[in-house]
């Protein structure tokens, strides 16, 4: 089995580090006729919020790289890429720095990415573009807590699961959420739904010193105040969600595990009334 590490964070992120010690010492742990290959391929910079966003690709012919040492995991190699996640997956599945893998990791993110935010993750992107690429992706997101980080609670139930991940049918994501808590007290692994807590629950205009109002009772020039929502990295006020909720699942103190599709047609009777609507309307409007 060959796998792809990736992140949002950026290569040097301790979190990916957790993962990459963890998945190097699975690699050692090989049966009599068995393979096991760790590469890591992920972006330079922070990708945090990124989602499956690949950028002005078009525009480029070329995207550079340089190899890097992540600690504790010398057997593995390495490369940071002037790329977003789902770039660096695209890459990296495409044969720049190895054969095809199987599974594609995403993590460790500092932070959950439960709710709303996981539309928006660049740690979930990168898994749901393994996807579309025909390959099977696990997303990691550890609760952002107090230093040290418990990494090592994410990677053990994540190289746990990998097996069922690598054997499951070409397009599946896992995306895990762990609470932050050393894995003794880790209090199970339960499937979630994703919950309704977002990044931003309220957004309002409060206008510039000495700035006067435009048509419409807002001032030209100002600024938009966020009230944050439940779905932050460490994670906020649950109250409302359903216990099976991830963000309430974490909370709660277990490990939540949802499985993912990403963007494809939409089906069923209620889509394809939409579709004969717009045609015909479209049709009158072209005089057809």
């Amino acid at each position: 089995m060959r796998v792809l590490v990736t992140n949002d964070d950026g290569v040097h992120a301790p979190g990916l580090a957790g993962i990459t010690r963890a998945l190097a010492k699975w690699a050692e742990d090989t049966g009599p006729g068995e393979e096991r290959h760790v590469v890591v391929v992920a972006p330079l910079a922070n990708y945090s919020g990124a989602s499956a966003a690949v950028g002005t690709v078009y525009e480029r012919t070329a995207v550079s790289y340089r190899a890097v040492a992540i600690p504790g995991a010398d057997g593995v190699q390495a490369y940071g890429v002037d790329a977003s996640p789902a770039l660096s997956v695209i890459i990296g599945c495409q044969g720049a720095f190895g054969p095809r893998p199987d599974v594609v990791v995403s993590g460790i993110n500092l932070g959950v990415n439960v709710g709303r935010s996981v539309l928006h993750s660049g740690t979930v992107g990168a898994a749901l573009t393994a996807a579309q690429l025909g390959l099977r992706g696990l997303a990691v997101s550890l609760r952002s807590g107090s230093p040290p980080e418990p990494w090592e609670t994410a990677a053990h139930v994540a190289v746990a699961l990998l097996p069922v991940v690598a054997d499951a049918p070409p397009g599946t994501v896992l995306n895990l959420n762990v609470p932050s808590v050393p894995l003794e007290r880790l209090r199970g692994v339960r499937r979630a739904s994703i919950s309704t807590s977002g990044l931003v629950r309220s957004a309002g205009n409060a206008r510039l010193a000495g700035g006067g109002p435009a048509e419409g009772g807002h001032p030209e020039e100002g600024e938009v105040r966020l009230v944050l929502g439940a779905a932050v990295p460490s994670l906020g006020d649950v109250t409302g969600e359903d216990p099976d909720d991830d963000a309430a699942l974490v909370a709660a103190g277990y490990a939540a595990v949802t499985p993912l599709v990403g963007v494809r047609e939409a089906s069923g009777e209620a889509a394809d009334d939409v579709v004969r609507r717009a045609l015909d309307v479209a049709a009158t409007a072209l005089g057809h």
